[in-house]
């Protein structure tokens, strides 16, 4: 992993720019709701949100689902202007329009002044984490999990239902119930980022992952189209913890993020 600069503050009124991710990287961006207490920032979130979303995000009645639901749209909106192409992007002007698939996507067509980028994003959230994900020229799926999840159902009758007879039997071979809980999990995380990207409009394509522990707390996948035939080489990937238009923080190459492995689409595992 690699990053530019470590911190950086920000105003209220720019973002630090950034230029695109080359093709075959990912960008990662996340934000812990918990740390966002201050609430003329949680103000200047809601100034730049479209006024749908302000009624969608106001509609909520419980004021930490409220503030969850905002901080989201307002990571997708900082995040994606941070990318410059021509000119500087006002995260207030970005339009978003569904493909055929039902995903969202930026109407950059309705963005002045700027150049259509070939940017992907995704957007995933627990109730302690949320993330933005971000690459170019691929579709991107992303999941992120809880490690403290609790498993409702029994574990084993789960995975019956929904995972493989390969990934069934990998579970069954853990004795202890916790290890086991947890090896779940991350083949859940891995699992969801892989639908959300085989929904996108490239339904067809050979896919990387990569499985993250985020700050010890969060497991985090990344499913990206696999651009490079030598399937051993990890996926280039940058990490930043942030708190939008406030602080960022490069994580990358950090205790706080640990690459647990990688793989492709056929579950070979890259250590």
């Amino acid at each position: 992993m690699r990053c530019f600069n470590s911190h950086f503050p920000l105003s209220s009124q720019s973002l630090h720019p950034l230029p695109l991710p080359p093709r075959g990287e990912t960008h990662l961006w996340y934000v812990i709701p918990d740390e966002v207490k201050c609430s003329s920032l949680l103000k200047q979130y809601l100034e730049i949100l479209s006024p749908c979303e302000k009624q969608s995000v106001l509609s909520f009645c419980d004021s930490e689902l409220r503030k969850k639901a905002l901080l989201a749209r307002a990571l997708v909106r900082t995040t994606i202007a941070r990318y410059q192409t021509n000119s500087y992007v006002d995260p207030r002007s970005l339009k978003f329009k569904k493909n055929s698939y039902g995903k969202p996507e930026v109407d950059w067509q309705q963005v002045p002044d700027v150049s259509w980028p070939p940017l992907h994003f995704n957007l995933s959230h627990t109730s302690s984490l949320i993330a933005c994900g971000i690459t170019t020229y691929s579709p991107i799926g992303i999941d992120v999990e809880d490690k403290k999840r609790t498993i409702k159902n029994d574990v084993m009758s789960f995975a019956r239902r929904f995972f493989s007879p390969h990934e069934v039997e990998h579970l069954a071979s853990i004795l202890d119930s916790e290890i086991q809980r947890r090896e779940f999990i991350k083949l859940w995380t891995l699992k969801e980022s892989e639908i959300t990207v085989e929904s996108s409009e490239f339904p067809n394509g050979q896919w990387r992952f990569a499985l993250l522990d985020l700050a010890n707390t969060h497991y985090a996948s990344i499913c990206t189209e696999n651009f490079n035939e030598e399937t051993s080489s990890p996926m280039a990937l940058r990490v930043w913890k942030t708190i939008p238009l406030l602080e960022d923080l490069c994580m990358s190459g950090t205790p706080s993020i640990i690459t647990i492995g990688g793989l492709v689409k056929q579950l070979k595992w890259i250590k």
